[in-house]
């Protein structure tokens, strides 16, 4: 059976349906999610091994690191397309330009809202100048490259009449995709079929250009949404790994992806996905954007194979298709599991990282499991999300400048609670001793007593990553500073060191933005004498 390519025309009567990852870009937009350079470098590695079409590397003009992720992905890509987004200005597009140069294959994705509460409120134009705007917008992008996409933002609140203007005007401009998406998530999926049937009805040119579903998931519609696009005539669709996005969310591309492998009979689409993959991808991107899976997640979250009703296990052990419309390992997770403790060796922790979705380096392995080993110590049973809250930790904290060495806390109802903290920064260690009101904040004015900042405290949250009073406990620390909020993770046995690791975790990726730890020099300088 043929092929669509993202490069071939709409026309084609072909079933391909082109994936467009954006987790990168609109993923990253979601408050908390920022990524290092080399967690996006990354993630886009594994996107693009996975069989992504298209991969939405970031905003180029937002800023000089998004700038340099997306042009150094570029360079890295073997196979995806390397999309960048701009707006409608043009140092925008050449900005855009620039960044995805060094691609074997690159595009433009430039858009600009068409809807009339976007046009009145926030463009502050009439519709004849948004007209103008995406003639001369799109005309500007394909003067760099012949693959250019163009979106009208809002498009499911747009009136249908100036829609399929500017669409036509669009692709009479050179654009090779159309993306009408519904950026506020507000459609449903009739609405949306019918909508691209509309459209690619009246535009006369409609068969030149590839159309392309964005669906937000703010009415929880986002998959079935982009799904109904297809049936309408869409070709491709964007989406996020494990749905990250903006408010709600994006589409989910695992979601996706395995809808339109298990049920081919409803939508008889094919896509060039490796669907074994999508539980590694969801997991390296939850531990890149300290974002947790929720554990009823459709398709990869952890409960999305687990049977726990007497009922359900009594069908299961008869026949697996009585309660599961796919294989575990049709998505990347092993039915099998070892049993994981202090007696396991080297050999069968990396067997049991494999089976759960990890990849690490050697000095990488043999920190986890020098940890792993001491945990076992401390614990009666290794559960598996023991073992993927200890590796998320250890490959979150990689890059680090700031670590934990000791932590002692005195605490109780006498008072004053003290922690004395130790950590390293840049391979010399300083310690502070610091009082609050209560443990967790004693070790909190310790840190900021190390590396003074003005960050704000927006969250701390702690759970157990199992049951039993043995359970490591997780905690979640979001700082927010000068506009911008990053989230980290911490885990241990013990809820006070959990804490420790997840402050600095936030604070390492605050400060790794600014390029420098303030306050550090002073810090090691007075504390070479202790």
């Amino acid at each position: 059976m043929a092929t669509q390519t993202p490069s071939d025309k709409a026309g084609s009567s072909s079933d391909r349906v082109v994936i467009f990852d954006t987790t990168l870009r609109d993923g990253e937009q979601c408050p908390g999610a920022t990524m290092t350079h080399e967690e996006k470098l990354e993630v886009a590695e594994l996107l693009d091994t996975m069989g992504v079409d298209i991969i939405e590397a970031g905003f180029p003009i937002a800023s000089e690191g998004d700038f340099a992720a997306v042009n150094e992905i570029a360079k890295r890509a073997k196979n995806a397309v390397i999309c960048g987004l701009s707006r409608a200005a043009p140092k925008d597009i050449d900005r855009c330009a620039e960044a995805i140069k060094p691609a074997r294959r690159n595009r433009i994705h430039t858009f600009l809202s068409t809807s009339p509460v976007h046009m009145k409120y926030k463009l502050q134009k009439e519709p004849h100048e948004v007209y103008e705007m995406v003639i001369a917008q799109v005309t500007r992008a394909r003067s760099h490259t012949d693959d250019v996409e163009w979106s009208s933002e809002d498009g499911t609140r747009t009136e249908i009449d100036f829609l399929c203007r500017c669409v036509e005007a669009a692709i009479k401009a050179g654009a090779t995709t159309i993306n009408i998406p519904d950026t506020v998530g507000y459609t449903t999926p009739e609405e949306y079929m019918r909508l691209f049937e509309t459209v690619r009805q009246r535009v006369p040119n409609s068969d030149k250009a590839v159309f392309s579903t964005h669906c937000h998931n703010d009415l929880g519609m986002a998959v079935a949404n982009s799904l109904a696009g297809v049936r309408g005539g869409a070709r491709q669709i964007e989406c996020t790994i494990n749905g990250i996005g903006e408010r709600a969310g994006n589409a989910a591309l695992e979601e996706i992806v395995m809808a339109i492998k298990t049920r081919n009979d409803v939508f008889p689409y094919t896509t060039g996905i490796d669907a074994t993959m999508l539980t590694r991808a969801s997991k390296l991107v939850s531990a890149a954007t300290s974002f947790p899976v929720q554990y009823n997640k459709a398709i990869v979250g952890r409960n999305a194979f687990a049977h726990e009703s007497g009922i359900h296990q009594d069908g299961m052990l008869k026949n697996a298709q009585t309660y599961e419309i796919m294989t575990p390992e049709s998505v990347g997770v092993k039915q099998t599991s070892l049993v994981m403790g202090k007696h396991s060796g080297r050999h069968a922790f990396q067997h049991k990282l494999a089976e759960l979705g990890y990849q690490l380096s050697d000095n990488q392995l043999q920190d986890a499991f020098v940890r792993f080993k001491a945990l076992a110590d401390r614990k009666k049973q290794i559960y598996d999300e023991d073992i993927e809250a200890l590796v998320d930790e250890e490959i979150a904290t990689a890059h680090d400048r700031v670590k934990i060495v000791s932590l002692t806390v005195i605490a109780g109802t006498m008072g004053p609670q003290t922690a004395t903290l130790t950590v390293d920064i840049d391979g010399k260690h300083v310690t502070q001793q610091s009082v609050g009101n209560g443990p967790v904040d004693a070790i909190f004015n310790a840190i900021h007593a190390i590396v003074p900042h003005e960050a704000k405290l927006d969250l701390y949250q702690v759970h157990a990553v199992t049951e039993g009073t043995d359970a490591q406990a997780e905690v979640s620390v979001r700082l927010s500073a000068e506009g911008r909020s990053f989230t980290a993770k911490g885990a241990d046995p013990d809820t006070l060191v959990a804490s420790a690791k997840a402050y600095l975790g936030a604070l390492n990726k605050m400060t790794s933005r600014r390029g420098k730890v303030p306050g550090v020099e002073k810090r090691i300088h007075a504390n070479e004498g202790i």
